[in-house]
């Protein structure tokens, strides 16, 4: 076989391979023997060997090519991977259903799936080829894990151009999950071998596509579905449906129950369906994803900074157990709150083995009347938190005494003060606890962001007495760290490495998430680091100012300035000053579109809605789904819908795109 006849023959092997890949592993439907396959690949794998500059790529022999990493690259996704909203309760439910019919225009349909449990990914396709993959990470940036997913067998490496031509650029939303019979099997392997077992098969997904190896992740029997479109180049749909069909002709894997529906009733009615099939489905499920069908209308309805407005996951009732209280401990937290924690005889709740649940506060304890020696019920909430339900009744059964809060801190010694129903440590940065706590969270994904500083670690720590105080923190060496147990040279220079990259100019919003103050989370800090530009400005800001803040109450002011004014808590931040960098926010002073609210209704041309309310707010304005007399602008787009005439009712200023465009232009904005 001459160099052409070589190259002619791969291409047709390449096109079977990946046939026969999509009958079997995403449409269970094989045509040929796994001997006939296997021929197909032995003869395809021998014209790569005796012509190695045929190997491509999205070649089916390069799934498990890749080499070990030694730490995994931080990607930004191509459009932001938001949670749902969700609820367990009808009610919650039917809320939601009013709130989309209210504000979308027209007739209404929803297209309903599973709530697969497993690890949300982004895959990026160019020209059709598999050329980027991502974990959800924080939802705007996650870990690179493109040579994982290509051990996938279900995760096309090319796209099918068959029936739909293929976009130029593709980017999609996924579910990597692990079935539960392969769980099992994984499992008992990695009993054989001595090794722990996987908790359940989320956990088990998870870890798999965490491998800096992907040879381990290839021996993992992963699977996945894709159900949402990211972002597109050239693929123009209306619909969520239209969505799923599209991607099942590229040959992703789409879940086989998705449906569409037109009312609350036929929602309910398909989660009751799924919910009493939920134990004999061949994977977890924890509820029923809800989509608004009309992409035009979702985008209308737009998202808040956690979830999108169009879509809710209708979620399904805990799973519960009984079990016994061995004994009633007080953990103290990050932020010196005092919880009393169940140790409970282990129980199996959901795939996840169970042995200590939250009792929350001494009244909560005192209103179920929850005592070291019970039999309590046991529930997962939202199939994640254990928490003690409620205490199952054994009459003739002698009860030990109640349970009686602490009068001293149990990491410090401090003498412990009720805030309403809450039991506080008031000693902040010098209790132990609270300290590591403050570390872990300071090292957290939406603040400085170090790896391997996690909540062992940073107990570790503070034990040892290398951190005293949080700027400790910046004045570790790795001769130090060699010294304590689970540290070598390579991973506690690692670590020092890290904590120096994260106080080298960091972002105001992420540093004010890191000093944990009250009431202060990601959302919030963006919109002080907008409003006041610099660290020095936002600590002298008097609780007036602060509540000039858009969405900063009088409560919240009152948490901040209270933070800020703490001389213990000043002292602190002195001295993180003296060793972290702590950047100005860019634009602040000229944020030319601070505290105006815009409207967007109508398709727009030269920008998609996501785009425009991420400029909308990169110039410190925000985007309301709703028309009143407090809207600045309504910018309308080819036809527009009823806003349109809310507008002209309450005389607002209309103004086209491209007006709307010049106007920031002329305002000094550069885009």
């Amino acid at each position: 076989m001459n160099r052409k006849q070589a190259e002619q023959r791969t291409r047709e092997l390449h096109t079977q391979i990946r046939h026969h890949d999509y009958l079997y592993y995403v449409k269970d439907a094989p045509e040929i023997s796994d001997e006939a396959y296997d021929e197909l690949y032995r003869e395809l794998e021998d014209l790569e060997q005796r012509h190695p500059e045929l190997v491509t790529p999205d070649s089916p022999t390069q799934r498990v090519g890749g080499r070990a990493l030694d730490k995994f690259p931080s990607v930004r996704h191509t459009a932001p991977m938001l949670s749902l909203d969700s609820s367990q309760e009808v009610a919650q439910l039917e809320r939601f259903d009013e709130r989309v019919r209210k504000a979308a225009e027209g007739e209404i349909a929803s297209v309903v799936a599973p709530k697969l449990d497993g690890a949300s990914v982004e895959l990026v396709y160019e020209e059709g080829v598999l050329v980027r993959a991502s974990t959800r990470g924080d939802g705007r940036t996650g870990e690179g894990i493109t040579e994982n997913v290509r051990t996938i067998r279900a995760a096309p490496l090319r796209l099918h151009d068959g029936k739909r031509s293929v976009p130029g650029l593709l980017a999609v939303r996924g579910e990597v999950i692990m079935r539960v019979a392969a769980f099992e099997q994984l499992n008992e392997r990695l009993l054989e071998q001595g090794r722990e077992p996987f908790a359940n098969p989320r956990n088990a997904a998870a870890g798999s596509l965490r491998q800096l190896d992907p040879q381990i992740t290839a021996q993992r029997p992963l699977d996945l579905y894709v159900y949402d479109l990211l972002a597109s180049e050239g693929a123009s749909m209306e619909t969520q449906w239209e969505v799923l069909t599209a991607l099942s002709d590229w040959g992703f894997p789409v879940n086989e129950l998705a449906r569409r529906v037109s009312s609350v009733d036929e929602i309910v009615e398909y989660h009751a369906e799924l919910h009493e099939q939920r134990d004999d489905l061949p994977y977890e499920i924890d509820g029923v994803v809800i989509k608004l069908d009309g992409l035009a209308q979702r985008d209308e309805l737009g998202e808040t900074s956690h979830h999108p407005r169009g879509a809710y996951a209708f979620k399904f009732p805990p799973r519960k157990e009984v079990t016994r209280v061995l004994a009633i401990a007080a953990s103290v937290g990050r932020t010196g709150a005092v919880t009393p924690i169940a140790m409970l005889r282990p129980v199996e709740l959901g795939g996840v083995t169970v042995s200590r649940a939250s009792l929350h506060n001494r009244e909560e304890v005192a209103r179920k009347d929850i005592r070291a020696g019970d039999r309590v019920r046991v529930q997962r909430a939202g199939d994640v938190i254990p928490q003690v339900l409620e205490r199952v009744d054994e009459p003739g059964r002698k009860r030990k005494p109640r349970f009686r809060m602490p009068a001293k801190c149990p990491s410090c010694g401090t003498a412990l003060i009720e805030r309403g129903p809450f039991t506080v440590c008031p000693n902040g940065f010098e209790c132990p606890a609270q300290l590591a706590g403050r570390i872990q969270h300071l090292a957290g994904r939406d603040a400085l962001d170090i790896e391997g500083l996690g909540e062992e670690t940073a107990r570790l720590l503070v034990a040892e007495g290398l951190v005293k105080q949080l700027p400790d923190l910046f004045d570790l060496s790795a001769e130090r760290l060699v010294e304590l147990e689970g540290f070598a040279e390579k991973s506690a220079g690692s670590l020092v490495d890290g904590i120096a990259r994260a106080g080298s100019d960091v972002e105001l919003h992420r540093f004010l998430v890191a000093l944990g103050i009250p009431e202060v989370g990601v959302a919030v800090a963006r919109d002080l680091a907008r409003h006041f530009g610099s660290l020095g400005a936002l600590r002298e800001a008097s609780t007036e100012q602060l509540e000039a803040v858009p969405g900063v109450g009088p409560k919240m002011a009152e948490q901040i300035e209270g933070f800020f004014g703490d001389a213990h808590n000043r002292a602190i931040l002195e001295r993180l000053e003296d060793k972290v960098t702590v950047a100005e926010a860019e634009g602040a002073a000229a944020d030319i579109l601070a505290g105006l609210k815009i409207v967007f209704t109508g398709s727009l041309e030269r920008m998609t809605r996501r785009d425009a309310k991420q400029l909308v707010e990169s110039l410190g304005g925000r985007v309301s789904s709703s028309v009143s007399k407090e809207t600045a602008y309504v910018v309308v787009g080819a036809s527009p819908g009823s806003k349109h005439d809310d507008a002209q009712r309450l005389g607002v200023t209309i103004l086209t795109e491209d007006e709307f465009l010049d106007l920031l232009r002329s305002r000094g904005a550069e885009f």
